[in-house]
């Protein structure tokens, strides 16, 4: 058996990941997970992500064939949407052309991509059949706060001065 996939006899996965009694609140994170990992099934259309500075990413999708106005790019929860609609050619229609060999793909798709915290799409831009989209990853900030300890008993409401 392999030894990424097993812990001295115990196979591992996502689910035992996040059933730890040390990992509390982390719900959304193992939906996250899932999310990505159903995105990373999607195939069409193929992509590239590239590290274009400190911070700085770019995804770059083949989109070629597609209008500006049949793109749509959306962040929800987390989540990077994008989707192309196509309408068919009112002009042509398949049963006038004579294909001997069809390798474009004439449909449409959406593709989704997990962000983590703090990750900022700061734009698109659709350039020789190619859909770029520019992400931004800003410094989380530091975050300390002291929780004061009430003491049971007290007519003070417990707390330490």
């Amino acid at each position: 058996m392999d030894e990424v996939a097993s812990c001295e006899g115990f196979e591992m996965n996502r689910a035992i990941l996040f059933d730890s009694p040390f990992l509390l609140g982390f719900e959304r994170t193992r939906s996250l997970v899932e999310r990505a990992a159903k995105a990373a099934a999607e195939s069409y259309p193929p992509y590239n992500v590239e590290e274009t500075g400190e911070g700085r990413l770019r995804i770059s999708l083949a989109v070629a064939g597609f209008a500006p106005d049949q793109l749509a790019v959306t962040v929800e929860d987390n989540q990077l949407v994008v989707a192309g609609k196509r309408e068919p050619d009112p002009k042509a229609s398949d049963a006038e052309r004579a294909y001997l060999h069809r390798g474009i793909a004439a449909r449409g798709f959406v593709r989704s991509f997990v962000l983590a915290d703090g990750m900022e799409v700061e734009g698109a831009l659709l350039e020789h059949g190619l859909l770029h989209i520019d992400l931004l990853q800003r410094e989380p900030t530091a975050l300390v706060k002291r929780i004061p300890i009430r003491s049971a008993g007290r007519t003070d409401g417990g707390l330490e001065r």
